[in-house]
């Protein structure tokens, strides 16, 4: 037997030029490398080579030339197996070239077997009779009716195809979608009768989807039957998610429960494969049915692929649809119920917003009137303690006064009876020293009225101005050290020279005055001297943060939550008022904007450190 041999890398179905071959007696041996096709042709037998021009080498083609001269026979036929593509000279010229190279005819890929087996008995040797002759020409015949029935059948399953993806694109019902798909598939094998059902949704039971050439009795029959391991070919596709085919209805044990069903609407064969999401999602199954016994062939296998392809898409473009309208819909839901609780909430807070401002302005009144009576309260508990504080050297200088009237009118009455020096320097020592008590009496009340004064702070007497801190307290130090007769004040000062304040530097300078004065009278009370330190800094919300510092006595624990109010003094009956911490507290609160906080403890000294905006209220 003479032997066609192919030589080519790329995949083709051979089987279909085999068995033609075979019937005009030849064989096919398929090589995919130069060198195995060269020792193929040494070995003899080979008639003629089909190469690939992928094969050949280069674009000289020196595969042809190798070829020939490797054969006993130096005229070895070769058809060159050229690729698709490019127009017409680009054709000819590769066919030139093809022919140059020693190529006895070309052929455009992909090829047909009738096309191939034309070739092939055109260049080679006459058959040897007329039986042979007829034979060949019958069987080429047969097969170019075969080739343009099949290139029929694939244009319009390709139109098909293309058809359906359109449907499924534009969103059309499910059910039209599933029947065209039937009918296509239908009419690439005649005879078949195909069906889709859909897996439920609750994952065990199976619903009819299409079957447009079924019997509906048929088709309502098996809607709603379960899957399972033994439920006929499409129940039991699902239930495996593989392929299952079943050539004899009858004889086969997965169709015991419904081979009675199928034999009363003449149904033989069955071949159901499962239509897969993806690997472990089942949407349902595409069947073919015969009403005669078989076994699917490869091109059945085909078409059943194509089918399942394009059923799968349609129905997960449905569910998916689906999903996403229900999904809209509790959207939509949502958003409806949504409005309306924010509708109500927009009411009851606005509501709830009127009810707010009319407690705020209630509110505001009632802090209004509570800081009215508060401060009357405040100042009537002040002015009694002024009053207090002034009985005592207004009640001195009139006892005094009220002596010397009586010991004046004493004297008068002793002077005229005759009184002599002795009467009058007593008299005089006397008054001398209710002049003292007087004048330090009156001294005393004098002081107590300027502190009373100096607690109504009046922001419009006092002169704002933007000052360096620095200077404004180096230049107040000497004046209270030259003060402090009694105690020698050794004053430290840390203050940035470029930190700033817009404030009121005179009710500052009050401040630190009052502050010293403490110091002097109750911190370094019993002490010959003192240390004093000041520095000032920026802290982290931008206030000036003043430290006021001494190494006096310090404060006991008991005392540090009234150092600031009024009259409370631990050294009554020094000279002290106790108003002095009272009014740099009011100070610093009030004009200067800021809060004073107080640290201490017995022995070791006092430190008040003021919190203060760069710029103070206005």
């Amino acid at each position: 037997m003479q032997t066609i041999l192919i030589v080519t890398g790329a995949s083709f179905d051979l089987a279909a030029l085999e068995g033609a071959l075979a019937t005009s007696g030849l064989g096919l041996l398929s090589v995919s490398r130069a060198d195995s096709a060269l020792n193929a042709v040494r070995a003899g037998g080979v008639a003629m080579v089909l190469l690939d021009a992928a094969q050949a080498g280069s674009s000289s083609y020196e595969l042809c030339g190798y070829l020939r001269a490797a054969s006993a026979t130096p005229a070895l036929p070769i058809i060159l197996l050229t690729p698709a593509g490019g127009g017409a000279d680009e054709l000819d010229d590769e066919e030139q070239r093809a022919l140059a190279a020693g190529a006895s005819a070309s052929l455009r890929l992909p090829f047909s077997t009738g096309a191939v087996l034309e070739q092939i008995l055109a260049l080679l040797p006459a058959p040897r009779s007329a039986d042979e002759l007829h034979a060949s020409i019958a069987q080429l015949r047969q097969l170019r009716l075969a080739d343009a029935a099949s290139h029929q059948h694939a244009e319009a399953l390709r139109e098909g195809q293309n058809q359906l993806l359109e449907l499924v694109a534009r969103g059309a019902p499910l059910s039209t979608t599933l029947d065209k798909l039937m009918l296509l598939i239908e009419a690439q094998a005649p005879g078949v009768l195909c069906s889709i059902l859909l897996l439920d949704r609750d994952g065990r039971t199976v619903r009819s989807g299409s079957g447009p050439s079924l019997p509906r009795a048929y088709m309502e029959a098996i809607d709603g039957l379960p899957i399972g391991p033994v439920a006929g070919s499409c129940g039991t596709a699902m239930y495996r998610k593989e392929a299952v085919i079943v050539s004899d209805i009858q004889t086969d044990p997965l169709w015991a429960p419904y081979a009675a069903v199928a034999a009363q609407y003449g149904l033989r064969a069955c071949w159901s494969v499962p239509v897969l999401l993806d690997s472990d999602t089942v949407l349902g199954t595409f069947a073919m049915y015969y009403r005669e016994a078989r076994s699917p062939s490869a091109g059945d296998m085909r078409l059943i692929g194509v089918a399942t392809h394009l059923a799968g898409i349609a129905i997960a473009r449905t569910r998916h649809e689906d999903e996403l309208r229900r999904h809209r819909t509790q959207l939509e839901a949502l958003v409806a119920d949504r409005t309306t609780e924010l509708r109500k909430a927009k009411e009851r807070a606005e509501q709830v917003n009127d009810e707010l401002a009319t407690a705020l302005d209630n509110l505001s009144m009632t802090q209004d009137e509570l800081v009215r009576r508060e401060k009357l309260a405040a100042l009537g508990a002040l002015v009694a303690g002024v009053a207090h504080e002034l009985n005592t050297p207004i009640g001195n200088s009139l006892m005094a006064a009220g002596t010397m009237a009586d010991r004046t009118q004493a004297l008068r009455a002793a002077i005229a009876a005759g009184a002599g020096q002795a009467e009058l320097d007593a008299y005089l020592d006397q008054a001398a020293q209710a002049d003292d008590i007087v004048v330090r009496n009156l001294k005393r009340a004098a002081a107590l009225l300027h502190s009373f004064r100096a607690i109504a702070v009046d922001h419009d007497n006092s002169q704002r101005s933007r000052f360096k801190l620095a200077p404004l307290v180096a230049g107040l130090m000497p004046a209270l050290q030259a003060a402090a007769k009694q105690v020698a004040v050794q004053v430290e000062l840390a203050i940035p020279p470029h930190l700033e304040l817009d404030s009121y530097p005179g009710q500052l300078s009050q401040v630190l005055q009052a502050l010293f004065e403490n110091s002097v009278a109750h911190g370094f009370a019993g002490r010959g001297r003192g240390h004093v330190r000041i520095s000032a800094s920026l802290n982290a919300k931008g206030e000036v943060a003043l430290v006021y510092a001494d190494d006096g006595n310090g404060i006991a624990p008991e005392h540090l939550g009234r150092v600031y109010d009024p009259f409370f003094t631990t050294r009554r009956g020094t000279g002290g008022s106790g108003l002095g911490l009272y009014i740099a507290h009011n100070i610093v609160s009030s004009v200067l904007g800021g809060r004073i906080k107080l640290a201490s403890e017995p022995g070791s000294g006092a430190a008040f450190t003021l919190l203060l905006p760069p710029a103070a209220p206005i």
